[in-house]
C-alpha cells in the first residue's frame, strides 16, 4: 500500500526519475511544489514545457540553442573548435570568458562496455566541419577518464592526417593542492605536461 495521495505519489515518482534525485529528495520537491500557489506551480510548470519546446541542439555545433544555430557558431572566429562531451561542458569552459573559438559536442564519448562506438556520437559531423575547411586547430577537452582519454586519441588519429593541430587540455595539479596528497595519475600527468617557466 502505497502512503502517499495518488497526486502526490505520482509527483514523487516524477521526480525520482531525475539524475541523483532519491526518494527523500523527491518528496521534499514534492511537497515544496504542494506548498506553492497555484500561479507559482504553473509558472514552474510552464517553464519545463517552454524550455522542452523551445531548446534544441545547435545544427552546426551540437550545443543548446533556441534558433537553428547558435550564437557561438554565428558570432565567434572558427578556425579553433574545441570538442567536449555535452552541451554542459560548454558552459563551464565559457564562464572562463577566455576562449574565443567555436565548440563540437560529442553527445558521449566512445564506451565499448556501454556499446557506445565512434559511430554513436557525433565524430562523423566533426569530421565533416574540418573537412569544410579554415580548421587549424582542434581542443581535446573530453574528461581525462578512460573513455574521455580513448575518445581524444582516436579524433585525434583520424585528424592529424589531415594536417590539424590537435591540442589537449592539460592536465595536473589544482592550484592550492599539496603534491603529497594529489593522486598517481594526475601528479603522473602533471610531471608529463610540464612546460618552461
Amino acid at each position: 500500500m502505497d502512503i502517499f495521495i495518488e497526486p502526490i505519489g505520482r509527483l514523487i515518482n516524477e521526480f525520482t526519475k531525475l539524475p541523483g534525485v532519491g526518494k527523500k529528495t523527491a518528496q521534499r520537491y514534492a511537497y515544496k511544489i504542494i506548498n506553492m500557489s497555484l500561479e507559482e506551480a504553473a509558472g514552474f510548470a510552464a517553464a519545463i514545457t517552454d524550455a522542452k519546446r523551445k531548446v534544441r541542439y545547435c545544427k552546426v555545433c551540437g550545443n543548446f540553442t533556441e534558433g537553428d544555430i547558435c550564437d557561438i557558431c554565428l558570432r565567434r572566429d572558427k578556425s579553433t573548435i574545441c570538442v567536449v562531451k555535452e552541451p554542459k561542458d560548454v558552459i563551464a569552459l565559457e564562464k572562463l570568458h577566455e576562449y574565443k573559438g567555436v565548440y563540437h559536442v560529442l553527445h558521449g564519448v566512445i564506451n565499448p562496455m556501454e556499446g557506445i562506438g565512434p559511430n554513436d556520437i557525433r565524430i562523423k559531423e566533426l569530421l565533416d566541419r574540418v573537412n569544410e575547411g579554415g580548421v587549424t586547430e582542434v581542443i581535446m577537452a573530453t574528461n581525462p577518464d578512460v573513455e574521455g582519454e580513448a575518445t581524444a586519441m582516436y579524433i585525434a588519429r583520424l585528424l592529424k592526417p589531415l594536417g590539424i593541430n590537435v591540442t589537449r587540455l592539460a592536465h595536473g595539479i589544482p592550484i592550492g593542492s599539496d603534491i603529497e596528497y594529489t593522486d598517481d595519475v594526475t601528479l603522473s600527468r602533471a610531471l608529463l605536461e610540464r612546460k618552461s617557466i
